[in-house]
């Protein structure tokens, strides 16, 4: 693909994007998208056949970006360091009103086979906890966690987060109602010193 080709598609993605943020994933229309990017009908159906296409690939460039925050680590930080910023990344992304794709991304798995062995969410999430589960294992191994389970434990943080995303969503819930939550993870986790 061409490099005027590449920006094309990308100009179709970030507008994508921004409608998908604005109206969730079950209103957008490839009309939205068409006009929303001032591409016609044929320019954007050379890149992508649906708007479940676009969305896909819109997660996958988000799961890109997944890094954010992990420039504030030095060399020497500790597993206990490395929690409080995930956490720190997670509050800011759960607590994030504009320019969030979450709503979106529940209506599109619950459209498309949410409870599928193989989406984008559930991947998403065994990345996450597998990521989760090293780090607490090279937490036990210094002695800065205690911990019996890294997996399970990995799968409960993960299952609170996800929960405080939808409560964000679903029934609204404060910044120190956020708090406590990962206070709590962090407590159950770090040995006392």
């Amino acid at each position: 693909m061409g490099e005027k080709s590449e920006q094309k598609r990308q100009l179709i993605l970030d507008t994508a994007r921004q409608i998908f943020a604005q109206k969730g994933f079950a209103k957008v229309t490839m009309k939205d998208i068409i006009d929303a990017s001032q591409i016609s009908r044929g320019g954007i159906y050379l890149y992508f056949d649906s708007t479940a296409a676009i969305f896909e690939e819109v997660l996958r460039q988000e799961d890109g970006k997944e890094t954010a925050g992990a420039e504030e680590l030095t060399e020497d930080a500790t597993a206990v360091d490395v929690l409080l910023l995930f956490l720190k990344e997670e509050k800011k992304k759960l607590l994030k009103k504009k320019d969030n794709l979450a709503v979106a991304s529940y209506e599109y798995h619950l459209a498309h086979g949410g409870a599928a062995t193989d989406n984008l969410l559930r991947r998403r999430m065994k990345q996450q906890a597998q990521n989760l589960a090293e780090l607490i294992e090279v937490g036990v191994a210094n002695g800065e966690f205690y911990c019996e389970s890294p997996e399970d434990t990995a799968n409960q943080i993960l299952y609170v987060l996800e929960g405080l995303r939808i409560s964000v969503h679903t029934m609204g819930i404060s910044s120190s109602a956020v708090d406590r939550a990962l206070l709590h993870i962090v407590q159950s986790l770090v040995v006392e010193v």
